[in-house]
């Protein structure tokens, strides 16, 4: 995929080259009033298009700034919601000085019994 938009990009970049160097002429620009601007004709083509792309470069970025900030919040939401608290000691009871006992556990329920139909 990585040779495909190098392959790309180089194509554009070659017919780019070719369009400047067979329209490299001045151009004279109106701009308002009686300011004339006297250009070649690739850089004004360049600029034009540089500019029309400006607006959609920065909602990208912002969409981009967006999301992964987004993603973020996400992912500290997700290790808070998992984070495993390691279980209290368990609670020790001293009958004499320097004697420590641990209090039994309760003894547990049988298991249950299956009847049914043999």
């Amino acid at each position: 995929m990585q040779f495909l938009r190098t392959a790309f990009w180089v194509v554009i970049a070659v017919a780019l080259a070719f369009f400047c160097m067979a329209n490299y002429v001045p151009v004279t620009v109106r701009l308002w009033g009686d300011m004339v601007m006297e250009t070649k004709l690739p850089v004004l083509l360049i600029l034009a298009f540089l500019l029309g792309a400006l607006p959609f470069w920065i909602m990208a970025r912002a969409t981009r700034w967006r999301l992964k900030r987004r993603l973020d919040s996400s992912e500290r939401a997700l290790a808070a919601a998992t984070a495993v608290t390691p279980p209290p000691p368990p609670p020790a009871f001293s009958d004499a000085p320097g004697l420590t006992t641990v209090a039994d556990p309760l003894p547990s329920a049988p298991p249950p019994t299956i009847t049914g139909p043999a």
